[in-house]
């Protein structure tokens, strides 16, 4: 049953924290050109813009990387990197939105509010994956995506540079898969394949 739900995947969304660029920067290189998924990054930053955290992702992988901007088109292949001071929310009809309401667990954006909208956007059909963080953000949307039928895989709490975060969501009892940074890459070029 778990190897179907992967399969079905039609949209890959990562959250983290503290911690989560080194694994973020693990995994991109591993990832196939021809992934065939788009990919949202949803990571806790500093509020201002700066180009930076995109030309570093960018420079660790083949795939488009891009800053989220209102009204995206979510395309295969194209990696999106929630904006600072935003949160990102994925819409039914496959776009993307930014919104500047008040900050969940102190963050904007909130991996929390990615999380659920995407899995009211995309049900059976999202993959996501919580890193390591300082906070319980992504716990409640890790909940949500199961309940709509998601599949969700948490970083190690053992290797992770701050396990709080992949912690919390293992508490909800709504985790499909524990992995290994290492192991991440690999794994999810093989359910494109």
């Amino acid at each position: 049953m778990a190897q179907e739900q992967v399969n079905k995947t039609k949209l890959i969304i990562i959250g983290g924290s503290s911690g989560s660029l080194e694994v973020i920067m693990k995994i991109l290189p591993v990832l196939k050109k021809d992934l065939g998924l788009p990919i949202i990054i949803v990571m806790h930053r500093n509020t201002s813009a700066d180009s930076a955290l995109t030309e570093l992702l960018a420079s660790r992988t083949q795939l488009k990387v891009k800053e989220a901007d209102d009204k995206d088109v979510i395309e295969a292949g194209c990696i999106y990197i929630a904006p600072p001071d935003y949160h990102l929310l994925v819409e039914a009809d496959g776009t993307l939105s930014l919104d500047a309401s008040e900050r969940v667990h102190y963050c904007r954006p909130s991996i929390d509010v990615s999380f659920m909208s995407a899995a009211v956007a995309y049900r059976d059909e999202l993959l996501a994956l919580l890193l390591s963080g300082a906070n319980a953000d992504g716990a409640a949307g890790i909940k949500e995506i199961k309940e709509a039928g998601g599949y969700t895989i948490v970083q190690d709490p053992l290797e992770a540079g701050v396990a709080y975060m992949p912690e919390q969501a293992l508490l909800t009892n709504a985790v499909d898969k524990v992995m290994k940074a290492e192991e991440m890459g690999e794994w999810l070029n093989n359910i494109s394949a």
